[in-house]
């Protein structure tokens, strides 16, 4: 019995060395610091690096530092790529681009004032030589985005001033590292011609390799083994530590590996997938948390105490830094015209240093460029940085959450009508692809599920169907749990399908109905597709048919093809919004092909809303020369046409049997059909001759006399863009 207590005894001595009771310590840290923090105002973030200094070798020595501790060591490691990988993946790649010159512009002044600031400070005030100044200067102008998982949780990382920071991290971290590549190399007497061209060649071979190589076999990946999730999730990470080691060995810091690691997954993985929510999930419960719980455990609070000499020099870095990182957000905020919010979310997210920090100051104090004092006061800076940056960031992130700066009006709008998706279900088998994109055009704020409703036949086995179909569709809830999206099942029994979905559709009062394919010319599929016209007649709701032969993933761009006076739908707002989510989503761009008042307001819709989607106009009016958009669309085109009811403003006659025609020619691809909502009342602005039974008589005639003469002629279905 003593031997036990003993042995139970020593298991409890500090520093703690097993690793399954350090890794309950720090869970437990992670589970309850932010809560008891809450009540003090204080950001999770800061009660987390808090507790690193408390369980830290300078406060009661519990655990190990990272530098002592390979299971805390690798954890921090992680959780700092993680951080870097999560800003690639949920920076909007559309606004960047729009935005790249306004990234490069921050980067480069948050990088020279930051950095003239810490020379001048350090050779004038402190007296050190050019190596040392301009090294501990570059720590300056270096920064780490330790406050990026507020604004992520506060959903404003939409909004420009994130997106410009976060582009500007990658310049700033990359012209800092290779200025401390340049001085090693100066300290070491290894500063040559050769140094600087293998530097050159690593750096431009790893960038092809990450845009143009990685992103071919992640799509391969996810659409041959599109049932595996799991295995998704486990690519994604495999990509991401390749990433760092690669940009290792390259000469650059793995965290810019890791940021460019989710540049290059950004547009293969849209943000509402059940995929970019277990990689947050996994980042911000346990690998986060750990790199931050590691930064507060090198944190030597008493260096401030030891002498005047440390806490002058910390107190210099501290103001130093702080000040340049201001003055590149003020100059930011006045040269692109931003708001005061936007100027402290910029300042906030840029002010906090850390792990490219450390690294500077570690090389540069292994290699006696710098003394114990320039490390302590930097060790201290890295606290008092993540402090003002959480209480910064965490501020303007929430004044922009609650004024909606970054927030569509499109979401402001749906939100106010609680949307709601519904999915009748005639096949199992179409359920998960219709799922996903229901997923992929939902808007987040509704509070209303996606509503499954599966119809059973009212006969003698109607209650036992009705069971099984329950326990069927009951499978899919989890797919939407994984994706954080409340799922709703409906079974109902009804004499008619139809008329049971029209029901329904009014009973839960659903905005969006998306439905499968009615499939290729045969008996049971006619059938199919005359229910599909039944309930596209009977439900006046915007309705999306869909066939999804390929993955979303492999869709690069969207063909959008709109009839005259699609713009006067009553529905056309909602699907327009619905075209430029999904086009967001999958970084794609749209090809529209209409008349030139839809494409404007499609543009005024996309700016108005602030939609950052590229719009490529095309002129199409004839729609008998349908064929002819074969010419543009490529295999990873998304084809989405855009219909009419009868009686509608922008009903056309081809639109007659327009699954049967779209299904002839472009069967190959990702398509939809899309009948907007039309107005209740009769159309008395528009004449549409298109009721007149005479006019429908003539019509019917042409459509006999056309169908005979394709009898004859063989359609040319051709790419050549230069034959007319």
């Amino acid at each position: 019995m003593k031997e036990f207590l003993s042995e139970l005894l020593a298991e409890f001595v500090l520093p703690l060395h097993n690793p399954i009771l350090v890794f309950s310590v720090i869970l437990l840290i992670i589970l309850l610091s932010p809560i008891l923090l809450q009540r003090f105002k204080i950001p999770g973030i800061i009660g987390l690096i808090i507790s690193g200094i408390i369980i830290g070798p300078y406060g009661f020595h519990i655990i190990e530092s990272a530098d002592n501790n390979s299971a805390v060591e690798l954890f921090s490691t992680i959780g700092l790529l993680y951080i870097m990988f999560v800003a690639g993946l949920e920076l909007n790649l559309a606004q960047f681009k729009m935005n790249k010159y306004k990234s490069l512009s921050f980067g480069i002044l948050t990088f020279i004032f930051p950095l003239a600031i810490g020379y001048g400070l350090c050779h004038y005030i402190l007296g050190y030589d050019f190596n040392a100044s301009l090294l501990t200067a570059s720590m300056f102008a270096t920064h780490t985005l330790v406050a990026y998982p507020i604004v992520s949780k506060l959903g404003v990382t939409k909004n420009e001033a994130v997106a410009i920071t976060v582009g500007g991290t990658i310049f700033t971290d990359t012209a800092v590292l290779l200025i401390l590549a340049v001085i090693v190399g100066n300290a070491q007497g290894n500063l040559s011609q050769d140094f600087f061209i293998r530097l050159g060649i690593s750096f431009v071979l790893f960038l092809i390799i990450m845009f143009f190589i990685v992103p071919k076999i992640a799509r391969w990946f996810f659409s041959k083994l599109e049932s595996e999730k799991h295995a998704h999730f486990i690519f994604s990470l495999a990509v991401l530590f390749f990433a760092a080691f690669l940009a290792d060995i390259s000469g650059l810091e793995p965290i810019i590996g890791a940021f460019i690691a989710g540049l290059a997954l950004n547009p293969i993985i849209p943000k509402t997938s059940a995929l970019m929510n277990r990689i947050e999930f996994s980042g911000n419960a346990l690998f986060i948390p750990f790199f931050l719980i590691s930064v507060g455990m090198i944190v030597d609070v008493s260096v401030v105490i030891q002498g005047w000499g440390a806490a002058a020099v910390a107190g210099i870095l501290i103001v130093g830094a702080v000040l340049g990182k201001w003055i590149a957000a003020f100059l930011t905020q006045v040269f692109f015209k931003y708001s005061k919010t936007q100027r402290n979310l910029i300042f906030g997210l840029s002010s906090s240093h850390a792990a490219a920090t450390l690294a500077v100051i570690l090389v540069g104090y292994r290699l006696e460029i710098l003394d114990d004092n320039i490390l302590n006061g930097t060790i201290i800076l890295i606290l008092v940085s993540c402090i003002i940056a959480s209480f910064a960031t965490e501020r303007a992130a929430k004044t922009l959450a609650l004024t909606d700066d970054d927030t569509p009006s499109s979401e402001k709008t749906l939100n106010k009508f609680a949307e709601h998706i519904l999915i009748p279900v005639a096949n199992l088998a179409s359920v998960p692809k219709l799922l996903e994109f229901a997923v992929l055009i939902k808007n987040l704020k509704s509070t209303k599920p996606l509503s499954l409703l599966s119809i059973i036949k009212n006969d003698s086995n109607a209650e036992l169907n009705l069971l099984k179909t329950k326990d069927k569709l009951e499978e899919y809830v989890q797919y939407g749990a994984a994706a954080e999206i409340e799922v709703n099942t409906i079974t109902t029994i009804d004499y008619n399908v139809v008329e049971g979905i029209s029901r329904m559709a009014k009973e839960v009062m659903v905005d969006i109905l998306i439905l499968g394919w009615p499939g290729k010319a045969g008996i049971i599929n006619k059938i199919a597709g005359e229910r599909v016209n039944n309930i596209v007649y009977s439900v006046n709701k915007n309705i999306f048919v869909t066939s999804i032969e390929n993955a979303f993933v492999e869709n690069k761009r969207i063909i959008l093809v709109t009839p005259k006076l699609a713009n006067k739908e009553k529905g056309f707002k909602l699907w327009t919004e619905k075209v430029f989510k999904l086009a967001s989503e999958l970084s794609a761009g749209i090809l529209h092909f209409g008349t030139e008042e839809v494409d404007k307001s499609l543009k005024n819709l996309a700016k108005k809303n602030k939609f950052n989607v590229k719009i490529e106009f095309h002129e199409f009016t004839e729609w008998e020369d349908f064929l002819i958009l074969a010419r543009y669309i490529e295999d990873d085109d998304l084809f989405i046409v855009v219909s009419a009811r009868r009686n509608s403003f922008s009903y056309v006659a081809y639109f007659e049997n327009i699954f049967a025609k779209i299904e002839r020619y472009y069967s190959d691809y990702n398509r939809i059909v899309i009948f907007p909502q039309q107005i209740d009342s009769s159309i008395s602005q528009f004449e549409d001759l298109a009721n007149n039974p005479l006019t429908k008589g003539i019509e019917a005639i042409e459509n006999i006399g056309k169908g005979i003469g394709k009898i004859f002629i063989k359609p040319d279905i051709t790419h050549d863009n230069d034959e007319d």
